[in-house]
C-alpha cells in the first residue's frame, strides 16, 4: 500500500477509537450528577442513623425472615465483593451454570469474592425440597419467607440489603445482579479498586428522568398521590449495580419511607437520594443491553445483559484463558 493509504488506513481506525470510547466519555460526562448537599436534615439523619446501625441485637428475630439463610458463608471474614444473584426458585439449571462460569470467582487480585443467590420461596412442595438439596449441596442460597413473583422483586431487594447490613458487614462492595446476566468480576474488581471514593459508591448504568407512569391501566401504574415529581431520581438499572458498604446501610434506614410498590431499581435509587447518595455512571454496564460478543469487548465490560447459558460456557472460557487484548 502507498503512503496515502496506510495514512488513510489509519485515521479510519483512530477515529473508530474516539467515536466509540468518546460516546462513553460524554456519556458519563452528563450523567454526572452534582453531589448533593448534605444540609437537609433529614438526609443528616439517615446519614447517621447509618452510621450508627448495629443489627446485632436483631440477629436472632431477623432469622426467622429466611426459610434459608446462608449466613456462615460471610462469618466475619473481610470481603472485597460479595456478590448477591437475584434467581427464579425454578431456575436452578442456571444457577449451576453460574457456578461454573463467572460466579466461580472467588479470589481476583488477592481480594475475596463471594457469590450468593437470593430467592423467594417457590409455589410448590416439591420445588421447596429441590432448593434445599441445592442449599444443601452448595450453601450459597438465602431464600425469604415470601412466595417469589415478578411484583415481589422490591421485597427481594429489601431482603437483600437487610441480609448484607445484618450477616454480611464487613463485604467492602455489593455487586446487586440478575441470573441471566454474564458478569466480568476481573474488570469490574480492577474499576472497583481504582475508585479513589470509598464511600457513597453506587455505581452502575444510570437512567436519566425517567418519568413516572400516570395511565391507570398499565401494569406500571404509579399514582401522583404516592410519588408527585416530575421524574424519579436517577437511579441505577437494576440488572446489575454496584455500592459500598455505607451505602447499602443508608438505603436500609431510609427505605422505611419509600413504597415498596415501586420496581426495586427506582426503589433504591429513592433511597439512594434521601441518604445524599447520587448514583454514578458507567457505559461498561450495559443495562439491558445485550452486547454482541467480543473476547476483547467482554474481557473490558462489567455486564451483558440476556446471555443464554450455552454462550456463557463459551464466553467466559474465551475471556478467562489468559490471553491480553492489544488495543
Amino acid at each position: 500500500l502507498r503512503t496515502h493509504q496506510w495514512c488513510f488506513i489509519l485515521f479510519n481506525v483512530l477515529l473508530f477509537h474516539m467515536l466509540l470510547f468518546g460516546a462513553d466519555l460524554l456519556e458519563e460526562y452528563f450523567l454526572r450528577s452534582l453531589p448533593l448537599s448534605y444540609t437537609d436534615a433529614k438526609t443528616l439523619e439517615i446519614r447517621e442513623k447509618a452510621r450508627k446501625l448495629d443489627m446485632d441485637p436483631l440477629k436472632a428475630n431477623l432469622s426467622k425472615s429466611y426459610t434459608i439463610s446462608s449466613a456462615a458463608a460471610c462469618s466475619d471474614q473481610e470481603i472485597f465483593l460479595l456478590v448477591l444473584v437475584c434467581s427464579s426458585p425454578e431456575n436452578r439449571t442456571r444457577r449451576n451454570v453460574i457456578r461454573q462460569t463467572w460466579g466461580n470467582v472467588t479470589d481476583t487480585r488477592g481480594y475475596a469474592v463471594l457469590t450468593l443467590f437470593a430467592l423467594g420461596k417457590p409455589a410448590s412442595v416439591a420445588a421447596q425440597l429441590e432448593i434445599d438439596e441445592e442449599s444443601q449441596k452448595h450453601r450459597d442460597i438465602i431464600e425469604g419467607s415470601f412466595i417469589d413473583s415478578p411484583e415481589a422483586q422490591t421485597q427481594k431487594m429489601l431482603m437483600i440489603v437487610e441480609w448484607t447490613v445484618t450477616f454480611c458487614p464487613h463485604a467492602r462492595y455489593i455487586l446487586k445482579t440478575d441470573e441471566e446476566m454474564f458478569v466480568g468480576i476481573p474488570s469490574l474488581a480492577g474499576y472497583l479498586l481504582s475508585l479513589t471514593q470509598l464511600e457513597d459508591v453506587y455505581t452502575g448504568r444510570v437512567i436519566h428522568q425517567r418519568v413516572p407512569d400516570r395511565a391507570p391501566q398499565s401494569p406500571g401504574f404509579f399514582p401522583i398521590h404516592r410519588y408527585s415529581e416530575e421524574f424519579y431520581p436517577d437511579y441505577c438499572d437494576g440488572r446489575a449495580f454496584v455500592m459500598s458498604q455505607d451505602v447499602v446501610r443508608k438505603v436500609y434506614v431510609a427505605a422505611k419511607e419509600v413504597p415498596v410498590s415501586l420496581p426495586p431499581d427506582i426503589f433504591v435509587g429513592i433511597c439512594a437520594k434521601k441518604a445524599g447518595i447520587t448514583p454514578i455512571h458507567s457505559s461498561r454496564f450495559s443495562g439491558e443491553k445485550h452486547i454482541s460478543y467480543n473476547r476483547c469487548c467482554y474481557k473490558f465490560i462489567f455486564t451483558s445483559s440476556n446471555v443464554k447459558e450455552d454462550e456463557l460456557f463459551k464466553d467466559w472460557k474465551e475471556t478467562n484463558d489468559g490471553e491480553d487484548c492489544s488495543l
